[in-house]
């Protein structure tokens, strides 16, 4: 049995059909299994468990021999990573797929990537078998964006004119679903990227050629950018942390291109203007 955790996150969900698609049966934890019945899959057996509540995980884990271990943002990421892989040992699962992030370390020089830094330490010392998924920025979460790109024709980020290979998550779903299904990728560390390198102004200019009409990126000081996330619902704390990542982005540690989607993911790496075209109608152009 495969164990699921965070499958309803923007990553998560899409692991989840790639694992329907292929027909495998896996169980995915839920905090509240009511809720989530409503849009489960047929596929999926549902256990409600809370990751910082480690006395519930027992159940959950009985008779996981596979699990995706996924997190959602939290400063208490790195202490529910560490109860899972401890309730995991104990439960006798003899593999696990940690989500990680791109550069993640116990010295990288942003927030994410030390957080998961500490639980990729965590898991390699359990001794269980592993596969750590170090994925780069999402396309997706320009969907963010879409309001400003949909009512103004702009792109506004603390970006400069860094370049970063952010990737589509259904391109991590599909590595993460092979991994999860097949052999020999144990105690490997696959770093997951799209198939270029793009500057925000290049972002802006494939929004523009997709869209039909010009999309301009604005360059926005840190400030600016704080009160306008902390103005949309962020949390400080997240906040902080993402002025963070874009401050790594800026060093340009984050360019590298990786040939993990094809390799292991066995498909194509999505496109940027494809990942626009699929939400054109989010964006404000043509579907």
């Amino acid at each position: 049995m495969i164990l699921i955790t965070g499958g309803t996150g923007t990553a998560g969900r899409e692991i989840s059909k790639a694992l329907e698609r292929m027909g495998v049966r896996y169980r995915s934890l839920v905090r509240n299994r009511a809720k989530a019945a409503g849009s489960a899959s047929p596929n999926v057996d549902l256990v409600e468990a809370d990751l910082s509540r480690p006395e519930t995980l027992e159940a959950a884990l009985d008779g996981v021999e596979k699990a995706l271990l996924l997190t959602a943002l939290s400063p208490e990421a790195a202490q529910q990573e560490r109860n899972f892989i401890r309730a995991a040992k104990r439960a006798g699962v003899r593999y696990v797929v940690k989500f990680s992030a791109y550069g993640a370390s116990l010295q990288a020089p942003f927030f994410f990537g030390r957080q998961h830094g500490e639980g990729e330490r965590e898991l390699e010392d359990s001794g269980l078998p592993f596969t750590m998924l170090r994925p780069n920025g999402f396309f997706q979460n320009l969907l963010g964006n879409a309001g400003s790109i949909q009512a103004r024709s702009a792109l506004h980020a603390p970006a400069g004119v860094m370049k970063f290979s952010a990737v589509d998550v259904r391109d991590i779903a599909a590595v993460a679903a092979h991994v999860l299904t097949e052999p020999g990728h144990e105690w490997q560390r696959y770093t997951i990227t799209g198939p270029e390198a793009l500057s925000h102004a290049e972002i802006a200019e494939r929004f523009s050629q997709v869209l039909g009409r010009t999309i301009r990126f604005v360059d926005v000081p840190e400030e600016a950018a704080r009160q306008w996330m902390l103005g949309v619902g962020m949390e400080a704390w997240q906040v902080d942390k993402v002025l963070d990542l874009y401050r790594y982005y800026k060093s340009g540690a984050a360019a590298e291109v990786t040939s993990n989607v094809e390799c292991v993911g066995r498909k194509a790496p999505i496109a940027f203007q494809q990942f626009v075209r699929d939400h054109a109608a989010v964006f404000g152009g043509a579907s």
